[in-house]
Formats: C-alpha cells, structure tokens, sequence
C-alpha cells in the first residue's frame, strides 16, 4: 500500500468519497465541547488557574456533609475519621496519574480508559459506570437542594425534586464557557456560607468538637475504633473515587505544559485533579460535626439532611434569618456541583452510545437522559439508602479507577504497554484484558465479598479488595499477554508529544471535511487518507478494515519518538 499524506486545510476533498454533515447541535462545538474527542489546543484558551477553578467549583456539593455525617453516626467518631481519611489517601494517591494525563493529553476520563487498559469497546462498560456516578450524585444532591427548599418555601419535595431538576439545563446546554463563569460567580457566596457555621459554633460552642470526639454514634457503634466499622465506613466514602472523572472533564482543558507556566500548570492539576479530596474530606468531617451539633435539637433523619445543621449552627448570630441563609447556600451550593453531574453525564452517556449506536445527534441531547434517571431515582427516595447504595457502587467504581491508575504508573513505566495513550478506534482492540480484565475480576470478587459470601470481614473490606485485586492484575494480565492488546496497528500519529514541527497544525478529515488538529487524526486505508477519531468512531461499515492490513501499516508520517506519559 502506498503511503498516505495528510491534506493541509486547504486541500481539495476528494469528490468520490463519502462525506458526513453532523447534527446541527453536535456540530457546534461551542456547545459540544469536544464531548467524543481530543481538546485541541485552540480550543484550551482558559488559564490554568482559570481551568483549576472551575474544576474545583464543582466540589461544592453537599453530598460530602451528608456522607460524613452518616459514616460517623453509624460507625461511631474514632471509626468514621479513621475511615474518611483513609478514602481520602487512596482516592488522593489514584487521582494523581489520571489528573497528568488528562491535561497533558486533552482527554476525558474515557478516552484516557480506553488506552490505559481498556479497549475500544471495553471501556464502553466503564462509560457506563461513570454515567451511573453522575446521576446518583445529581439524585443525592437534587434530594438535598429540594430539601432546602421544602424549609425554606415550603415546596412540596416531590416538585422540588424537578425543580432542581430542571434549572440546570440552560447552564449546561452552553457548555464549558457557561459552567466557568457560574463557578466564579458563585464562588464568594458559597465560600462565606461554608465556613460561616463553623465560625459560630466556634464562640457560641467551643467545646463541641471535644465532645463529638468521643461520640459514640446512633447505632450503638460505640466511641472506640472497630476494625468492622472502618471498612464499611470506608467502603462509603470511596464511593466518590469516580469524582476524579468530573474533575478530568474540566483538566482536558488545561493549556500546553510550558517552561513559563510549569510551576503554576503543576499546582493547578494536583489541586483540581486529586487535590479535590482534602476539601472533600474535610467538608465530611465537617458535616458530620455540624450533625452532632444539631441531633438534639432536629433528630437523627433531619440531623443527616445538610439545611437542618446549617440552620441550627447560623441561628445563634442570624437569628430569624438563618433559614434563608442556610437555603441559599445549600442551593447554590447544590446548582454549583449539578451543572458539573449533567455535564460530564452528557459527556459519558455520549461516549456510550456512539460506540453502540454509531450516531451522534450531539452531546446535548443526553442530558435529558442523565436528567430522567436522577429525577427517577430522587422520587424514588434514594437518600434514604444512602449508605447501602454508595458501599456497593464504590466497589465497581475504585476497581476501574485503581485498574487505569495501575496501568499509567505501572505498565507504562515499565514498558508492558505504550508510553502514551491512544485513544482512536483506528488503532485499538476492541477490548484489552489488562485493564478491562483487572476491573470485572476486581469488581466481581469485591461485589461477592460485599453481600457476605466470604465472610463479616471481607464484606466490611470489599473496597479493599477490589483495589488491591485490580492494582495487582492490571500489571499482572498485561505482562502474561506480553501488551499485544493495547495496539491493533501501529500508529504514526501518536497525539501530543509527536515529534513533528508543529501538532497543533490542523488536517482536513476525509469523511466530514472539517479541519483538526494532529492528535485528532488517523490514517484510513478505506477513505485512503486521514479521519478524525469522531468519523471513526461513527463509521458502522469499514469492518475495521485498518485492523485486517497485512505487512506495513499505511503511514501519514514517520513513527515520532514519545515520552511516558
């Protein structure tokens, strides 16, 4: 086969090929911000404090209050601590890895599982793990903003929960430009609203933090440390491990790593990517404490929903205001953290269905879908299993994480799989054992062990199996099948740290005619010339013809030399 040349934008397209016009909305990237592809450079115009910032507005949910407060009034103070900390350290540790490649590479938590281990079409089942995390999280979260609403207005919480519901949409429709300027809007007044309660207690009850060290729990768990409690307890918090995925969608975004901005480029992706967790842990311990605070005074249900805390601690200096303040936070609060749930489960339901479907109506669309579960599952009054609920879906969710992480700092440092990340159909297998292997045994293992069928301890510790399961076969299945699954072909075009003149140089796709970026490109024996990874993804009649070439693989430009990632 001869060589191939990639086109300059200004190339004639070739009149005999097939050319596809995407959907009005999917192709407005304005909207669509690269939701199924690599974030060109041109595209990353956000400073890397810019980009850190809005990553991090999205933590301001108040899940993390209400976590807090149900580990430690099950589990008991001295349990609940050590078990919040202890998801912090491992949910910090795993996110650092994924957090570098996301910006280094322009890449979303999906594409960045399907090089690292997964698979074309095996991180397709880890889409769907990711989609479930943000429609949960927008459930919880929606529960605890009608909640504020029913005190403050007296809104029925059924109509609340739509409410919540549906003041999201406009600001998500928008996309990444609307979601910054919401978080730094809103910023201020969730800052004042978020310590203002502790500041309170702080002189109207300063021996409160000695006495909720000694607390004991609701459950009769008891104020000493349980081996059994810890584990369940952790099991709860690693629930939000998947968080690392939103904050990724918001990494890819990140501008060029350069000598002038490394020192601020580095701060901003440990503190949007891994570093979301401190605040995390400290905001659930921090929930918690407020909790204990108001239990005498609201009861254990009401002690759980983050308004009634909040009220109790604001009333010694508001007063008769401290309702209308608490309401205000917790929604802003709740709308800050669920335009980042509907967005990124946009993103990931439209990874999920362009690989089933092979269409793309655009990302939009499916944020009425990721809506339609959440809205489902708080009618369903799903914080009432608050506990139950997160312990079994973390063991599925730290399996895939710990098994991407694994195979970013393990397997490619030790050369078991590619040193950078591929992301396009063209050159993928279907599924790779390595990661995607790692994560059903993981999971499966851990998901027995968490409904007791190895016994009280293994269910307690059922997340810890499921890590230390997926950190240990990931490695393990790629050395056993020597990484032979990880690339289909051979790939000239290997995404950011090409050795060439210029990646950022745009290239005419064949199929739709659009122009993008190097990284964004492969070589098409069908079309004879370059496809965008979209178009790739989409075509539903090539049979994956790259992947049955024999002999040398078609070239666009000499194999570039690359560095770890």
């Amino acid at each position: 086969m001869t060589d191939t040349v990639i086109p300059t934008p200004d190339s004639p397209p070739d009149q005999g090929r097939p050319t596809r016009s995407y959907a009005k909305l999917a192709a407005d990237e304005s909207r669509e911000d690269f939701s199924l592809r690599y974030a060109p450079h041109s595209f990353r115009r956000w400073s890397p404090s810019m980009v850190a910032g809005t990553a991090l507005g999205g933590i301001a949910y108040l899940a993390d209050f209400a976590i807090g407060a149900s580990i430690v009034f099950t589990y008991g103070f001295t349990s609940g601590f050590a078990s919040i900390l202890t998801a912090a350290a491992i949910i910090f540790i795993t996110g650092i890895p994924i957090a570098r490649a996301c910006a280094k590479y322009g890449l979303d938590m999906d594409l960045i599982t399907r090089g690292a281990g997964f698979g074309y079409f095996g991180s397709t089942l880890t889409s769907l793990i990711y989609a479930s995390f943000t429609f949960i999280f927008f459930a919880l979260e929606g529960s605890i903003m009608a909640q504020a609403m029913h005190q403050a207005i007296g809104l029925p919480v059924q109509v609340g929960y739509l409410v919540t519901t549906l003041i999201v949409i406009p600001i998500v429709f928008r996309g990444m430009g609307a979601l910054a300027k919401v978080q730094a809007w809103t910023q201020p007044i969730w800052l004042i609203g978020l310590v203002l309660p502790f500041i309170v207690l702080a002189f109207h009850a300063p021996g409160s933090w000695g006495a909720f060290s000694s607390f004991g729990g609701t459950e009769g768990a008891g104020s000493g440390f349980d081996w059994i409690g810890f584990g369940l307890g952790t099991g709860v918090a690693l629930s939000l491990i998947a968080q690392i995925g939103e904050q990724a969608d918001y990494l890819r975004f990140m501008p060029a790593k350069t000598e002038e901005n490394k020192r601020r480029w580095n701060v901003a992706v440990l503190a949007a990517g891994p570093g979301w967790v401190i605040i995390g842990a400290a905001k659930q311990l921090g929930g918690a404490f407020l909790a204990f605070v108001a239990l005498e005074a609201v009861g254990k249900t009401h002690a759980l929903e983050p308004i009634a805390p909040q009220i109790e601690a604001l009333k010694p200096w508001l007063g008769s205001f401290a309702l209308p303040a608490a309401a205000i936070f917790v929604i802003v609060s709740q709308i800050k953290i669920n335009v980042t749930n509907a967005y990124s489960g946009s993103l990931s339901w439209s990874n999920f269905f362009s690989r089933i479907t092979h269409k793309h109506p655009g990302r939009v669309w499916y944020i009425f879908l990721n809506l339609a579960i959440a809205l489902t599952l708080m009618e369903m009054n799903m914080f009432a299993a608050l506990n139950k609920l997160l312990g079994f879906y973390s063991n599925v969710g730290i399996a895939w994480i710990t098994a991407v992480a694994a195979d970013l700092v393990i397997n490619k440092r030790i050369g078991l799989s590619p040193p950078y990340i591929e992301f396009k159909r063209a050159y993928l297998y279907a599924v790779n054992p390595a990661g995607f292997g790692a994560m059903v045994i993981a999971s499966t293992v851990s998901i027995l062990a968490f409904f007791g069928l190895f016994g009280r301890y293994a269910e307690a510790f059922s997340t810890f199996i499921a890590a230390g399961l997926a950190l240990i076969l990931c490695p393990l299945i790629a050395w056993l099948t020597k990484g032979k699954y990880y690339l289909a072909r051979p790939n000239p075009v290997n995404g950011p740290d090409v050795d060439v003149p210029d990646i950022t140089a745009t290239h005419l796709c064949a199929v739709c005619e659009t122009a993008y970026e190097l990284p964004d490109i492969a070589d098409c024996p069908v079309q004879s010339g370059p496809i965008c990874s979209l178009c790739c993804s989409l075509d539903s009649t090539c049979g994956d013809a790259c992947q049955k070439v024999t002999g040398a693989a078609p070239v666009l430009m000499p194999l570039p030399t690359v560095r770890p990632v």
